[in-house]
């Protein structure tokens, strides 16, 4: 009769496995998009302007919250392991990141939903300007610890790409600057703007150096996840104003953003195991 009954570690690890995990967090952006593309349209409300529902922002808000949750445990549960490949100061620095990015969102949907303030500049900029530093610090010590070899038409690109995101972020930061009249706000938003296009040059550099192999996937992920982010927060302060409110279509690529993350660290983790695993078979033949 015991025998019908799974250990729980057992069924855990069943459960929670990197496939498992993988299709979960496609599922989880796949089924955010749907809501933003269904949802997202404004309706006249009883002033007359058009707003969005509030059960709808509500909604947007817990897709990113959970898919940035969610990345931060796993990025924990990389820097616990010691067979993972990368440095686990590097996951360590990310999961700080993710985890202050999903604290940075609550405070930040606090301020705009129950509060019914603007949140140009909340307790959330605490923890969103942690997480901007610590992904920076992450992402610049996985470089670091890889020999960077790029061919000419390689840092081309990242040159190319560097100087498209540059004068974007320059032309909407002066659009904002002559928009914003709050000294603190300017100087979150240039913050925002100067990390966004520095974390684009490191990922098109980490997209171009684990270019190959298994272990390169994960970072193929946490590239795009910054690529998605720099989507999200360029549509933001470009659309950023006194009548805006939450839940663009375009701030869909914030929970790109948290679900990729989840995901390179979800496949950093599946070939760490893989790797440890074939080093033992060689050894003991």
């Amino acid at each position: 009769m015991s025998s019908s009954y799974k250990n729980p570690s057992s069924l855990a690890k069943s459960l929670f496995t990197t496939q498992n995990i993988v299709l979960a967090s496609i599922g989880w952006g796949v089924l955010a998009l749907l809501y933003f593309l269904l949802f997202s349209a404004k309706v006249p409300g009883a002033n007359g302007q058009e707003t969005r529902a509030e059960w709808y922002v509500i909604g947007t808000n817990i897709f990113e919250a959970l898919a940035y949750l969610g990345a931060g445990i796993l990025c924990l549960r990389n820097w616990r392991s010691p067979q993972i490949v990368s440095s686990r100061n590097v996951w360590l620095a990310i999961a700080i990141g993710m985890i202050s990015y999903f604290l940075g969102g609550i405070f930040f949907g606090y301020t705009e939903i129950v509060l019914r303030e603007e949140p140009d500049v909340s307790i959330g900029d605490v923890f969103f300007v942690l997480s901007y530093i610590s992904l920076g610090v992450g992402m610049i010590l996985a470089v670091a610890a890889r020999r960077i070899n790029l061919e000419k038409w390689q840092w081309l690109i990242v040159s190319a790409i560097g100087v498209f995101g540059s004068l974007l972020a320059w032309w909407i930061s002066a659009q904002q600057a002559k928009a914003s009249e709050d000294f603190l706000a300017t100087i979150l938003n240039l913050f925002y703007i100067v990390s966004d296009v520095l974390l684009l040059i490191i990922a098109t550099t980490l997209l171009l150096a684990f270019w190959g192999g298994r272990v390169a996937q994960s970072w193929r992920m946490i590239a795009a996840a910054a690529f998605s982010l720099y989507i999200a927060d360029m549509w933001f302060k470009y659309a950023q104003g006194p009548n805006y409110q939450s839940g663009e279509l375009l701030e869909v690529f914030w929970v790109f953003s948290g679900v990729l993350f989840g995901m390179g660290a979800a496949l950093e983790y599946d070939a760490s195991l893989s790797r440890t695993r074939r080093e033992r078979t060689r050894k003991r033949a």
